[in-house]
């Protein structure tokens, strides 16, 4: 794993719980921020920093903020499934605007980060433009990532399990993702066992919103569900899957041209 430049070393603030979350400022200075939540098993380096993501949105001059959620990257990371779920990492994401004295902000999420980023917009007025990617149809259906592909208490389990030959690939390649990145294992399994599956009011949703969908992505599948249950939503596809969607230089290329 790339060690993070001085440039990019964490921040820290602490919730109401004791727990202490990494922040980094990523380029820019103009406002309104945009904030990064990364998905299950990744952190701001690896999902943002480490593929140009975050560069190319501050070379527009805006200040670009990451955040590692609960359990992931540089922040803490507690065993137990009551100190997880999306809708706490979205709460953490307003008391990080709160700590920052945002009056404004642009979030973009991926995977879980997008039901991360979704929770925020139904909650916080401060919320000015919303992108999300690597979702489908399964927030329409279940409220959350699609368990229906990736069934959570699988998941859950492999991530405990000693010997992971007999569970399926999407298991597998997760929990390589969480040791290649120096993660823990049992944090990432409460994240698992907690997983957001209320329906959402996504017609509550009141700001523009982008969705971005790998056409190769199973955990995105039917994104035009989804769109079609915001107010003002858009879609944009783009190739790959699950990982090649966010890699493609298309995903940026839309991110930054709905953010501007």
């Amino acid at each position: 794993m790339p060690m993070p430049s001085a440039r990019h070393e964490a921040n820290r603030f602490t919730t109401a719980d004791g727990f202490a979350h990494a922040w980094y400022e990523l380029g820019g200075d103009a406002g309104p921020a945009i904030i990064l939540q990364h998905g299950f098993s990744a952190n701001t380096l690896s999902e943002w920093v480490d593929c140009g993501i975050a560069a190319a949105l501050a070379r527009n001059g805006r200040r670009v903020i990451g955040l590692d959620a609960l359990g992931h990257g540089a922040s803490d990371k507690p065993h137990e499934a009551r100190h997880y779920g999306e809708a706490r990492m979205a709460r953490d994401i307003t008391t990080l605007a709160d700590h920052l004295g945002l009056e404004s902000f642009d979030l973009l999420g991926y995977s879980m980060g997008a039901i991360v980023a979704l929770l925020v917009a139904l909650e916080d007025r401060r919320l000015r433009r919303l992108v999300i990617g690597g979702v489908g149809e399964a927030v329409v259906d279940l409220g959350g990532v699609d368990t229906r592909v990736l069934d959570n208490r699988v998941l859950a389990e492999g991530l405990r399990a000693r010997d992971v030959s007999s569970y399926p690939d999407l298991v597998r390649n997760f929990r390589a993702g969480v040791l290649e990145r120096g993660g823990d294992l049992l944090a990432h399994a409460a994240q698992a066992d907690a997983v957001h599956a209320t329906p959402m009011p996504l017609e509550r949703i009141g700001v523009p919103t982008l969705l971005i969908a790998g056409v190769d992505d199973p955990l995105a599948r039917h994104p035009e569900r989804l769109v079609a249950a915001i107010p003002v939503g858009r879609l944009a596809l783009v190739p790959g899957d699950h990982v090649g969607a966010r890699l493609d230089p298309a995903f940026t290329h839309e991110a930054i041209a709905f953010l501007a």
